[in-house]
């Protein structure tokens, strides 16, 4: 036994052995009506103030021998503070090193694995690396144009070096930019700084260091960034796993285009289905919306600090700085903004996040579905060796991918939705509020890509129950109360929704209390024989055409 610290306990521990078990326990009640401890200790054995316990020797050559623990029961003002001690405090470490293990989100903890690629694209590295490159294609941009004699054509060989900046540039020269930063702060002149720096001795562009930033305001560098880093992560990460978790679902509807299910609607026995119709509806929602998402220009501007080109004019009068700025902004594969402040509007991210929350919003739907289709029997799970579903409960398979799907669903569109409501907002020319919001464009775009990963390890655990299927659709004939009104209709018999709702509402319906209901119709014979061969597993209307041919 290891003794505790009287910080802990309002009790002095004598000990005389490490190994031992007392026979009784002591409890202890303190009085709420005054500031002094009663302790009421109630065990055999109990004399006074000291408690004596016949402790079980832990080795058999011991045994035989007693040891006794005394216990001095404290009583005084000290030892209440002591019993009000905070068993749970923990002291803060406040130097820990970054890591999966101590890292604040999760997106870089726990999850990291599942939403790396986004890392040299959002991360604080990401974004110095994006500024660099637009820093240096805008210095190019100005070689190129006769109208600012000052920077001179450069030669193959300053393009080459130049272009080494862009893709040589490393998590080490991103540091460097912090450094700088340290001084400035100033995020986008510590880039500006870096860059002379790094090109003060160049033989070519070492004459025109002052025009590199030149004429622009931070944000002219930071949208072309932003834009640039939403257009990769669409292209090489977003939109990829978006089609991955469309065509999982899509082949479902293939495969399960003909096996019927019990629809519900209200959560009532509705006109039967089939499961893959209910995958090609979730299907064609998500592919529709996901090419909006595709849809989606990022946009950019360089246009000076009020949107204006007074910078760029005052310098140069006679260059077309609209068509230049229009130039450069497509030449990196944007959309460009001939209209804005100091900020591109970032009506373009509103837009673009908008329509993933909305592909979320589907998703969490679906995922919702297939967890009722599971707690239904519907489908089975393939169990994981060494997987365990409960603490507590040896036997549980839980559909923990769509849970943690749905939840972290929820988290993307609630950063999403926050960055789409504030960015297109900002006090008359320009404010600071976008700045910091713009540096989470990652963080719901994650948890998105994390909810993906989720649904898509569900899926492949699936393993559809066709019997269990069969079972509720064989319980369920009142389904068919529905095509037999709309026969009744075609024959000219009165009030057919009438008779089939008295007939089959708060009754067990069967299959021959529905053969009898059907011999006792006035109709062609031919229609009663159509009718009689109706199940509730034939009624699926086009459902089996309709999965199949989604696309």
């Amino acid at each position: 036994m290891t003794a505790l610290s009287s910080s802990l306990l309002p009790l002095s521990l004598h000990l005389t052995s490490s190994r031992h078990r007392c026979s009784s326990r002591p409890a202890f009640r303190q009085s709420t009506g005054s500031s002094s401890l009663l302790t009421s200790l109630t065990s055999p054995g109990l004399s006074g103030s000291k408690l004596h316990c016949q402790p079980m020797l832990a080795s058999k050559r011991e045994e035989g021998r007693k040891l006794t623990t005394t216990i001095n029961v404290a009583t005084t003002e000290a030892a209440v503070q002591d019993l009000g001690h905070d068993l749970g405090n923990v002291e803060l470490e406040h130097d820990l090193e970054l890591s999966e293990l101590t890292a604040v989100s999760p997106l870089d903890g726990r999850y990291g694995r599942f939403v790396k690629k986004l890392r040299s694209i959002f991360s604080e590295y990401g974004l110095i690396r994006y500024r660099v490159l637009v820093e240096v294609r805008w210095l190019q941009k100005l070689s190129e144009m006769t109208g600012v004699s000052e920077v001179p054509a450069f030669s193959s060989d300053a393009h080459a070096d130049l272009e080494k900046i862009i893709s040589n540039f490393s998590v080490d020269q991103a540091l460097q930019v912090k450094a700088i930063e340290r001084t400035t702060n100033h995020d986008v002149k510590a880039i500006e700084y870096f860059l002379k720096d790094h090109l003060g001795e160049h033989p070519e562009v070492s004459k025109v260091l002052e025009f590199i930033h030149f004429a622009c305001t931070s944000e002219d560098i930071n949208n072309l960034a932003h834009g640039l880093m939403l257009r990769k992560a669409l292209e090489a990460v977003v939109l990829p796993l978006m089609d991955s978790l469309i065509d999982a679902i899509h082949k479902l509807a293939v495969e399960h285009a003909a096996v019927p299910m019990l629809s519900r609607t209200h959560g009532q026995p509705a006109s039967p289905t089939t499961l893959g119709k209910e995958m090609a509806n979730f299907c064609y929602r998500l592919r529709d919306i996901r090419n909006q998402v595709a849809s989606v220009q990022p946009k950019g501007k360089i246009a000076g600090a009020v949107g204006n080109y007074n910078a760029h004019y005052i310098a140069h009068p006679d260059v077309d700085w609209e068509g230049a700025a229009e130039e450069f902004v497509t030449s990196l594969g944007l959309s460009f903004n001939p209209y804005t402040t100091q900020i591109e509007p970032h009506d373009y991210i509103a837009t673009l996040f908008n329509a993933v929350s909305l592909f979320n919003t589907v998703l969490i739907g679906f995922d919702r579905d297939i967890w009722g289709y599971i707690s239904l029997g519907y489908f089975r799970q393939q169990t994981v060796a060494g997987e365990v579903g409960s603490s507590t409960m040896p036997h549980k398979v839980n559909p923990i991918d769509f849970e943690n799907s749905e939840g972290n669903l929820g988290m993307a569109n609630a950063i999403l939705g926050h960055l789409s409501v504030k960015l297109p907002i900002s006090r008359w020319q320009r404010d600071l509020t976008d700045s910091t919001v713009l540096r989470n464009l990652g963080g719901g775009l994650g948890y998105s890509l994390l909810a993906y990963e989720s649904t898509l390890r569900g899926l492949k655990k699936l393993k559809v129950d066709e019997v269990r299927l069969q079972q509720d659709l064989n319980n369920t004939w009142e389904v068919l109360a529905e095509p037999i009104q709309m026969v009744m209709r075609r024959y000219g018999i009165e009030k057919p929704y009438e008779k089939l709702k008295e007939f089959t509402r708060g009754r067990a319906v069967t299959k021959e209390s529905l053969q009898e209901l059907i011999e006792s119709l006035d109709m062609p014979e031919q229609a009663k024989a159509d009718l009689r061969a109706l199940t509730p597993s034939s009624y699926i209307g086009h459902a089996d055409v309709l999965a199949r041919k989604v696309f």
